[in-house]
């Protein structure tokens, strides 16, 4: 063994160690192992950071940013709504939201499609009268098993693409990952919804995203041209109470109706009373099209003298003139204006005792006009009695929904007395984005699999016009993607191809063909997918196939047959790690919410690495034969 094969097998034992112990995130070892290598003059430095331009970073970059835009634009709530069942037993339930799990893993980042998911499939069980991990732990899976049926599906699939393409050969296509791909996510998707859902331990959930605040009363208003325009109230209740939304009453010039008639039908400018948990806010919009009412107000569509909260005559006037003003100021500044719109957020504030805005409402602290917040929502527990958002007055233990700059809800909650409640996702879907965002996602798609152009500059155009057309505000480009893994994926590469050029993965296919496979080469095919598994179970994905895709090359050099075989083995091994909650973000993720500990995983996941090794290997060996 030679000093630089020494010292490449010490810093990668030394780096999985770290990956292991946890006490140091996986882009920091990474960088630390890939500078090791540097002062050492393993790696040279003149390409220390040449991973950093690899088509592969450069493609995951941009499929998280696409990715971000599809959640934001609601064009995926509308998919779940078609799609998943209202009225299912369990079995059903389960297999429709991991069938449609592992179709969103396919095109978008399948950790994202979990996040989309997770709200839907936590009332899911709450409808079944099932512990959350039942249906979460099934979900992580089955967006796990999607991601690899396509190029763009998980991380993996594009290092293995790019290693191939190293060899002088073109990398796989968009749908190469298909044939095996789909028919191991298939396999594992009926497993899991048949059975395996079944052998989750019942949890209680733990953790900061499982906090309640109760039902929030906000006002929504029904736009022109709204699905909820001319529906009678029956039929938008209907609808609603699939979004476990309902309407305890209606705004109409300004006259609010506590119980009105279900046959009375819905006019453009109602205004809607809603309760509705938090978590299902976005579906309660997407289902009817509806806005919250403090941002019509704020964007200048309604008229001044309706924006008139106070009581007197005299407080409908000057509000109307101070309203007149705001929009006035806007027209002048309409460049800042919309400069700090991209900017605005969603935050849950919980009043604290002897707040100083305890007794007092939106419209006596002028709220929007002189701190530039929107108040979306209240939640009171128990009552319902609230007349106008703008009027009512705020009690100690109110959770307020409040939309503004990071910097404005910063300040007034430090000056009224307010407590930020822990970070979740209340996301608003602007469903006028649904089309565009699908349509491009669906160009970039089709421009890389037809190979009119190269895959990184396919997706980096579909990021590109994502921004252009708003889909992605500007603020959230870069907030979109997960930097640690793109930093993983460029320390890493460098490393990879050092295993190469140094002759260690040669070393290391030798001795694993020799002493294990006893050059036999389904053998040695089997013996590197169970290997790539493990590590998968213990260490980051991409950083797995990072590593194995130079023994799988060297592997089959020596055995004297096509690699294909055993990078496609790689990367369904490196994207099937169901043993651990380390193995793979999505398995982290639903930790906390489904209460699981450490042990958990291997009771479904041990099963379902078994089927994923017998469905797979046979379709290895008939898609790419040796």
């Amino acid at each position: 063994m030679s000093a630089a094969q020494l010292i490449l097998i010490s810093v990668l034992i030394a780096a999985m160690g770290m990956f292991l112990w946890g006490r140091w995130r996986h882009d920091v070892v990474a960088m630390a192992a890939l500078l090791s290598c540097i002062f050492t003059g393993v790696v040279p430095a003149e390409d220390a950071f040449g991973g950093f331009a690899h088509p592969a970073v450069i493609t995951v970059a941009c499929v998280l940013v696409l990715g971000h835009g599809l959640q934001q634009s609601g064009a995926m709530n509308l998919v779940a709504k078609r799609l998943l069942p209202t009225k299912a037993g369990p079995t059903l339930s389960i297999l429709l939201l991991l069938g449609l799990a592992a179709l969103l893993s396919a095109f978008m980042n399948n950790v994202g499609a979990l996040a989309l998911l997770m709200p839907i499939a936590i009332q899911m069980a709450a409808k079944l009268q099932l512990p959350a991990g039942k249906v979460l732990m099934p979900l992580a899976f089955g967006s796990v098993l999607g991601g690899m049926t396509t190029l763009i599906g998980t991380p993996p699939n594009l290092i293995v693409s790019s290693f191939r393409q190293a060899e002088g050969l073109h990398g796989f296509t968009m749908f190469d990952f298909s044939p095996v791909g789909f028919t191991v996510a298939f396999a594992g998707v009926l497993f899991i919804g048949l059975l395996g859902w079944r052998l989750v331990p019942t949890r209680k959930q733990t953790g900061s995203a499982s906090f309640d605040t109760g039902t929030y009363l906000s006002e929504v208003r029904i736009v022109e041209g709204s699905k909820a325009e001319k529906m009678s109230l029956q039929d938008a209740e209907r609808l609603l109470d699939e979004a476990d939304a309902q309407i305890v009453a209606l705004v109409r010039r300004e006259v609010r109706i506590s119980a009105p008639s279900p046959r009375l039908v819905l006019r453009a400018g109602d205004i809607l009373v809603l309760e509705v948990e938090p978590g299902s806010l976005p579906a309660a919009f997407s289902s009817l099209g509806l806005k919250f009412e403090a941002e019509v107000a704020a964007a200048g569509k309604e008229a001044p003298e309706k924006l008139a909260g106070a009581a007197t005559p005299a407080g409908v006037k000057a509000e109307a003139a101070k309203a007149r003003k705001e929009q006035e100021q806007e027209l002048e500044d309409g460049q800042e204006t919309k400069a700090k719109q991209d900017e605005v957020a969603l935050q849950e504030l919980v009043v604290m005792p002897n707040a100083a805005l305890v007794n007092r409402s939106a419209t006596n602290i002028d709220l929007r006009s002189r701190y530039g917040i929107n108040l979306l929502a209240i939640s009171r527990q128990g009552q319902r009695s609230i007349r106008r958002l703008r009027t009512t007055q705020i009690q100690a233990g109110d959770v307020l929904l409040v939309q503004g700059t990071p910097e404005a809800l910063g300040g007034f909650a430090s000056q009224f007395g307010c407590l930020p409640l822990a970070e979740r996702d209340i996301r608003v879907p602007q469903m006028s984005h649904a089309l565009p965002a699908s349509l491009i996602m669906a160009l970039a798609v089709l421009l890389a699999a037809l190979g009119i152009l190269p895959t990184a500059v396919a997706f980096a155009a579909g990021a590109l016009a994502f921004v252009i057309l708003g889909i992605v505000p500007l603020r959230s480009i870069y907030t979109s993607v997960d930097w640690p893994v793109v930093v993983l994926l460029a320390a890493m590469l460098p490393i990879a191809d050092a295993m190469e050029t140094t002759g260690m993965a040669d070393m290391i296919a030798q001795l694993l063909l020799q002493q294990v496979a006893q050059d036999h080469a389904i053998a040695g095919l089997v013996l590197l997918l169970v290997l790539t598994m493990f590590l998968s179970d213990l260490m980051n994905n991409a950083a797995t196939a990072a590593v194995m895709c130079p023994i799988g090359i060297s592997t089959a050099m020596q055995l004297g047959v096509s690699a294909d075989a055993f990078l496609m083995a790689i990367a369904v091994g490196a994207s099937c790690a169901f043993l651990t909650p380390i193995g793979h973000q999505n398995n982290t993720l639903i930790l906390g919410p489904g209460g699981f500990r450490f042990g958990d995983y291997w009771r479904m996941g041990l099963m379902l690495e078994i089927i994923v090794v017998a469905v797979s290997v046979p379709m290895l060996l008939w898609v790419w034969p040796l």
